[in-house]
């Protein structure tokens, strides 16, 4: 793999800060988790937000709180219906989910990392509000890594093998073209392979060419890509084509979740449109 391929996992930064900041805007992150960048960004956003919302009907915001807060009710059906105890969350960037989850349910065991300047970020701010702990922890990874201190077999390491575990990674598929994505997938299902019990909870965006605003939502997907400086993506056509993916790369299980669907339960409004995220639940 080329460290050209390999150094596109940094442009993932930007849009760490504009999602932490909106966390913090819905009440979902306490005031540490918005930075000056992230507000910046926000206000960058909002005039194209709002114009998306008005013409069309698409709200950036709304698919953000669907996927953030089916992952977070995926979770907690997997800690209390499951028993999961240990929770991993690959690319946490600035997420709260870590401190929440940790607040409401103390016997938690929870590792968040990501890139190198990212994961010392994050660890400065959670140790700076004395949230850092033996039960709550903050490492490095680089998910193209196939081996080394960075690779996942590292960050798995001193895991308890023994235990159920939750994989989490939000907001990181659509920034790799397919064929990455899919072999981070086959080894993240390798390494599952060695609990009880493993779960990964995800979101992406499929290409639904059969969305109504399908040609807004191509430029939409041209801007991001411009402004975090690579390219995004859109994986697959169908639900069908997403389980059956997961399942080539190594998951025994599969449920490809519609937020829209889930509205009610996450105390979220309907929406003018069809939904552009999908939340994928694979289970090894």
């Amino acid at each position: 793999m080329t460290e050209r391929v390999r150094a596109d996992s940094a442009h993932i930064t930007p849009s760490a800060h504009y999602t932490g900041y909106v966390w913090f805007r819905h009440q979902l992150a306490e005031p540490a988790f918005a930075t000056a960048f992230g507000r910046w960004v926000h206000g960058c956003v909002t005039p194209i937000n709002w114009g998306a919302r008005l013409g069309f009907g698409l709200d950036i915001e709304d698919f953000l709180l669907q996927r953030h807060l089916l992952i977070d009710a995926q979770l907690r059906q997997a800690i209390e219906q499951r028993g999961a105890t240990q929770v991993v969350e690959i690319a946490c960037g600035l997420s709260p989910r870590g401190r929440r989850f940790r607040q409401r349910y103390p016997q938690l065991d929870y590792l968040e990392a990501d890139l190198p300047p990212m994961a010392a970020r994050k660890a400065a701010l959670l140790d700076g509000q004395g949230w850092l702990d033996e039960r709550h922890r903050v490492r490095s990874v680089d998910i193209l890594a196939e081996d080394g201190p960075q690779s996942l077999s590292a960050l798995f390491a001193n895991l308890d093998r023994k235990r159920p575990l939750v994989v989490i990674t939000e907001g990181l598929v659509n920034y790799f073209q397919r064929p990455l994505i899919e072999d981070f997938w086959t080894r993240l299902a390798r390494v599952l392979a060695d609990f009880p019990q493993a779960t990964y909870l995800t979101e992406l965006y499929p290409d639904l060419r059969e969305h109504p605003r399908y040609r807004q939502i191509r430029w939409g997907v041209g801007l991001i890509g411009r402004l975090t400086r690579g390219g995004y993506p859109l994986h697959y056509r169908s639900e069908a084509e997403i389980a059956e993916a997961f399942r080539r790369c190594g998951f025994a299980a599969v449920d490809v979740l519609n937020p829209q669907e889930h509205s009610a339960e996450l105390g979220l409004a309907q929406g003018r449109m069809p939904s552009l995220v999908r939340v994928i639940e694979a289970r090894t």
